[in-house]
């Protein structure tokens, strides 16, 4: 088994920031598990859809008799390129659809969508650690960048609307954010090991808008089913999480908008070739608390498909 070139490509899915009442922090980094390994170009598309349809009001779970619900799905498009083995750019564009059911105090109910691009994101990856030993491989990665204000704003001057909000259904942000992050990937015989987490500080956006600066994380323990020269095979114990506080809305603090929250469930990971990579996964909560009264998630699906050229 080559453990290096296994590490190359192995977990990209892993790199997927968790994304449930803060949507837009979401963002895909294919750098940032890994092993990455000599310079080129990589690109690929990454999936995560959400589904919620329960409801909290302040930390509690409540009945939702009207069926509120979204279902939210982010595509990310992205293109990277590494100048050396150690440092490297990428860009990702999300392409965003949500449709919804809601009902305000009055019993008014509204359905509908929307879809469009969000805010594009410009990152950088440096890895000031890159050890290979005998039968293992042990990386560190820090990441930073910038989110511009490209996607579509409008709803974000809704009032609000039952569990289902304005901001919550806001394709950007108007803001210009910084994104910083850190990963590790630790590898030893079949074993492996990641832990990522990224912080997304926020400025005032349109509207006076503020979303709030969220903190996700993600990693866990995993092992390769299949190794060989060309096919590896992995499959990993995925641990993630989101604390979030709450929005200001022209100065004010919006009730309705902090959560924390952990996910856990199972990832497969496939690489080819060194060059071709493929990654499922599924999450579900096993701690959720919002504050105010908001739809949380039920479960999730992720999956990603990255090529090095």
């Amino acid at each position: 088994m080559k453990t290096f070139g296994i590490s190359v490509l192995v977990l990209a899915g892993a790199a997927v920031a968790p994304a449930w009442s803060c949507d837009l922090c979401a963002v895909y980094s294919s750098f940032a598990s890994r092993g990455e390994s000599g310079k080129g170009w990589v690109a690929g598309v990454a999936e995560q859809f959400t589904r919620y349809g329960s409801l909290q009001t302040d930390g509690a779970s409540v009945a939702n008799p009207d069926g509120q619900y979204m279902n939210s799905s982010i595509s990310q498009v992205f293109v990277g390129y590494n100048f050396k083995s150690r440092v490297g750019v990428q860009v990702n564009l999300p392409v965003i659809h949500r449709s919804y059911r809601r009902v305000d105090d009055t019993g008014a109910v509204d359905t509908g969508s929307e879809s469009g691009v969000g805010d594009l994101s410009l990152l950088g990856h440096w890895a000031p650690v890159q050890e290979q030993y005998k039968n293992g491989i042990f990386r560190w990665n820090l990441l930073g960048g910038l989110k511009l204000p490209t996607g579509n704003t409008r709803r974000l001057a809704e009032p609000e609307f039952g569990a289902v909000h304005g901001h919550d259904l806001a394709l950007g942000s108007g803001s210009v954010d910084g994104l910083v992050g850190t990963g590790v990937f630790a590898s030893w015989n079949r074993w492996f090991f990641t832990a990522n987490s990224q912080y997304a500080i926020r400025t005032e956006g349109d509207y006076g808008r503020r979303y709030a600066n969220d903190l996700t994380w993600s990693g866990g323990p995993g092992y390769f089913l299949v190794t060989t020269d060309n096919l590896n095979l992995s499959l990993q114990a995925n641990i993630t999480g989101e604390y979030k506080g709450t929005d200001r809305d022209n100065g004010a603090v919006d009730p309705e908008t902090a959560m924390r929250a952990v996910f856990l469930g199972p990832q497969l990971e496939v690489s080819y070739k060194d060059k071709y990579n493929f990654s499922l996964g599924g999450d579900l909560p096993v701690s959720i608390r919002a504050s105010g009264t908001q739809a949380v998630p039920d479960y999730r699906v992720r999956a990603a498909f990255t090529v090095r050229f």
